[in-house]
């Protein structure tokens, strides 16, 4: 018999989104490496309320920040684009489907996350994140 079994930590799940990050095709790594990444256990209240969600656990995944292809270097800097994953989300999300690699959905999560902020179409995703094979 194995030893209890722990849920990954914010370590960990952040380790899995730096490898998809690095798992990217160049032009897109680099990019995306200059995106703020921050890993929480679940979505703080005032991100839920802003956004009318009820419920931390339908929230896996945000990006806050100004999409590029919406951007002017007339703008001024309101911080830094962010990426947020949260994980009690992921693992729950990773539980109820049963047959997914959590790597794989931390991946998955962080690609439609950088979609928001490169505004990339769907053909740009899909070549990218292989979701469904």
């Amino acid at each position: 018999m194995s030893g209890p079994r722990i849920a990954p930590g914010l370590d960990e799940i952040e380790e899995m989104a730096r490898a998809a990050i690095e798992a990217l095709p160049k032009p897109y790594r680099d990019a995306a490496g200059k995106v703020t990444l921050r890993v929480e256990d679940l979505a703080p209240d005032y991100i839920l309320d802003e956004m009318g969600i009820e419920d931390a656990f339908e929230l896996t995944g945000l990006y806050d920040g100004i999409p590029l292809t919406e951007k002017s270097v007339m703008d001024v800097p309101h911080g830094p684009d962010a990426i947020w994953l949260f994980r009690r989300a992921i693992l729950d999300e990773w539980i109820d489907r049963g047959d997914v690699d959590l790597a794989a959905l931390v991946s998955h999560v962080l690609v439609h996350e950088l979609a928001h902020h490169f505004g990339w179409s769907d053909g740009d995703i899909a070549a990218i994140d292989r979701w469904w094979e």
